[in-house]
């Protein structure tokens, strides 16, 4: 199963010489040239690597990545033309795995990449988690019903997969508002139903469910 790769730089010739690299290794590349287009790609696909120029339009490379860690642990490659060292460390501070300075040689960046990959792997959290006929591939970021990989949404990635790391646990709609939206979130509390019902639907086959408690939460139901 191909690796997915979220490349953000505004770069056009960079970002299409890095995605053909990348792509002739068989990952499967998403491109986006722009900070707010790369958080829309977030919401809707699960990556395995985000490659992040700090410079640039709308958002800079530092807001993204803020807001990538607020949801999600998937591993950032920070790709900079400055090399100030408190850019560094700021980078660092908010989440980021390495750096790389341009410029730089296209197998230098994938020795890079491929080097942080097999940390990743060999980091005890990325195994698989088993429940019932649910598994969560950490390293894929994915979970998979009965073998077959669910089309999830990071949010509703996360979501399940704390569910299944606290299966059987009842839930109320406050503390998953502030476990995945945070305490200061300014929508309706309906989000997480939303979510929920979404999963269910994704789960359709599964023999595990999601259990609605009249005035309690919601539970994740395990059938081995």
């Amino acid at each position: 199963m191909a690796l997915k790769l979220l490349i953000v730089e505004d770069d056009r010739s960079l970002r299409e010489s890095i995605a053909d690299y990348f792509g002739s290794k068989d990952w499967e590349i998403t491109e986006a040239a722009d900070g707010e287009a790369a958080l829309l790609k977030m919401e809707n696909m699960v990556f395995q690597l985000v490659l992040l120029d700090v410079m640039l339009p709308k958002l800079n490379g530092f807001a993204v990545c803020r807001r990538i860690r607020e949801s999600s642990d998937v591993p950032v490659v920070f790709i900079t033309a400055r090399v100030l060292e408190e850019d560094e460390l700021n980078g660092y501070s908010l989440g980021a795995d390495d750096y790389v300075t341009k410029p730089f040689s296209l197998p230098v960046l994938y020795a890079k990449a491929m080097s942080l990959m097999s940390r990743v792997r060999g980091e005890a959290p990325f195994r698989r988690l088993r429940r019932g006929d649910l598994e969560a591939d950490f390293r894929m970021r994915q979970i998979l019903v009965q073998g077959i990989p669910l089309s999830l949404a990071p949010k509703e990635y996360e979501l399940l997969l704390f569910f299944m790391e606290n299966a059987n646990r009842i839930f109320s709609r406050e503390q998953l508002l502030i476990r995945f939206w945070g305490y200061d979130f300014e929508g309706n509390e309906r989000v997480v139903d939303n979510h929920i019902k979404i999963l269910r639907k994704a789960m359709g086959r599964s023999k595990c469910r999601i259990r609605t408690f009249r005035k309690s939460g919601y539970c994740l139901e395990v059938t081995e």
